[in-house]
């Protein structure tokens, strides 16, 4: 069976996609499709910040994109050597929070500790942030998107805990979207299952299945990578058959292979 996972693939230096060889061992034959672009903003602002972990009482990411912005500033030499020397060290001894494996996985190869990787989503981790943090104590630097949801500023502002959030990346529809598209339904047909990563995939895949697809989409199981992407997709009207309980490629195939059974379509976290 086909599955179509609207998504980056992963860095080719870190081996195949995840996403891919999960749902391969399952026989699932799966197609990544890159759905955005990004442009890096504030970098010298970003490093700044970095320079200055005195100011902070800790990071937050919730998303591998701020990670990415980190790298690109750490490839210019100064840098590097300064973050290598002690920024590292000084950052390490306050808590990391991140939301996901994929991001852990990336603050770990900065050389940062991170926490809260099994929270799965913002409203969770601004749960595990609450049960750490105290009240009107130093901000937490939290590099993120200019397309960020306020659900984790708003429940850290409501308990008191400020946080002082810098665009760093800015979100756009990947050039080639549409054509890949195209190419993929008209090369390999309807798929059994299509994936959305991101509410922002949503928004601009939506209309081109649809046109692509036509009257076969109610024959597609449509699945999420989490709530947020769920919530999206409702929005717009599209039947979620699946959300994966946490965005990992074992919970998503899991999801999926129970979506595509006759009974019990319907996996909630």
């Amino acid at each position: 069976m086909k599955v179509l996972l609207l998504k980056d693939p992963k860095d080719k230096e870190s081996g195949p996609d995840p996403y891919v060889k999960e749902l391969g061992l399952y026989g699932f034959e799966a197609t990544l499709i890159p759905v955005l672009s990004f442009e890096f903003v504030s970098l010298e602002d970003l490093f700044e910040k970095l320079s200055h972990p005195e100011c902070y009482g800790g990071l937050v990411f919730t998303s591998p994109r701020a990670l990415e912005a980190i790298k690109i500033c750490l490839k210019e030499n100064g840098k590097n050597e300064a973050w290598s020397k002690s920024l590292k060290q000084q950052w390490n001894t306050k808590p990391t929070y991140v939301v996901g494996k994929a991001t852990a996985s990336l603050v770990e190869e900065i050389g940062l500790s991170p926490q809260g990787e099994k929270s799965g989503n913002a409203e969770k981790l601004a749960e595990y942030i609450c049960s750490r943090e105290k009240p009107h104590s130093s901000s937490l630097l939290f590099p993120c998107g200019a397309l960020k949801r306020e659900v984790l500023p708003t429940a850290l502002k409501e308990k008191g805990i400020p946080l002082e959030s810098l665009t760093v990346y800015q979100t756009a529809q990947h050039e080639h979207l549409q054509q890949s598209l195209s190419s993929y339904f008209s090369q390999q047909g309807i798929p059994a299952s299509i994936v959305f990563f991101s509410p922002s995939g949503v928004k601009f895949c939506l209309q081109h299945i649809q046109k692509l697809s036509g009257d076969s989409a109610n024959h597609i199981k449509f699945a999420a990578i989490g709530p947020t992407t769920a919530e999206a997709m409702e929005a717009a009207g599209i039947p979620v058959s699946c959300t994966a309980e946490s965005p990992t490629p074992q919970d998503l195939t899991a999801g999926i292979q129970k979506a595509l059974r006759p009974q019990n379509c319907i996996l909630s976290a």
